[in-house]
């Protein structure tokens, strides 16, 4: 960590005060290339909580509002980036966590919808794959779908068991896979390539 302080215009101080949090939409962190500001004591755990200098950050909106900061470059870092600042912190393996699921429709017509942690509601689509990575010692899944971008919500254990409950088996280029339906597309969650 930097011994400096953060600067005025620092995303900490320009936070709006008590009360005004309002839910906002991502914001356009891809376009913001600021030189690196330093490391904030800030880290998002595997359960989906985030901490700020070691205790956890108990407002949801403030959490929301950072997570719309939020970016993954491309040296595997995470960062909260505002159009001044770019803060390296800490994430343990996702920063969110799929803590839902809502089935509508059956069958190739099925839509599944995620909801995060952070209240963001996630369809199962195209733009928001899912993917299953298996532990190479135990062979235990890690199930993720894409949120944005290039950052992912680990799928928490019971609304996996809820997508194994709804999975069929369907042949994938001349292979049987066994995965679920949503948004008119197959995705394959057996861990294999």
């Amino acid at each position: 960590m930097p011994d400096r302080a953060p600067p005025p215009q620092s995303l900490l101080n320009s936070l709006p005060q008590r009360g005004e949090l309002q839910r906002r939409d991502p914001a356009p962190v891809h376009l913001w290339h600021p030189e690196l500001s330093g490391e904030m004591d800030m880290r998002i755990a595997r359960d989906g909580t985030w901490y700020h200098e070691g205790d956890p950050i108990k407002r949801l909106a403030l959490a929301q509002l950072f997570s719309t900061i939020l970016r993954l470059d491309e040296d595997g870092r995470y960062y909260l980036v505002t159009p001044v600042e770019r803060w390296g912190i800490q994430v343990d393996d996702a920063p969110f966590v799929a803590t839902g699921l809502t089935v509508s429709g059956q069958g190739g017509q099925q839509q599944l919808t995620f909801t995060t942690n952070l209240e963001d509601s996630i369809p199962l689509d195209a733009d928001h794959p899912l993917r299953v990575e298996l532990d190479p010692q135990t062979g235990e899944p890690s199930p993720y779908v894409r949120v944005r971008a290039n950052l992912d919500a680990l799928i928490s254990r019971t609304v996996f068991y809820e997508l194994v409950d709804l999975a069929v088996e369907t042949e994938v280029a001349d292979q049987l896979r066994t995965g679920v339906w949503s948004g008119g597309q197959f995705f394959p969650m057996d861990g294999a390539e």
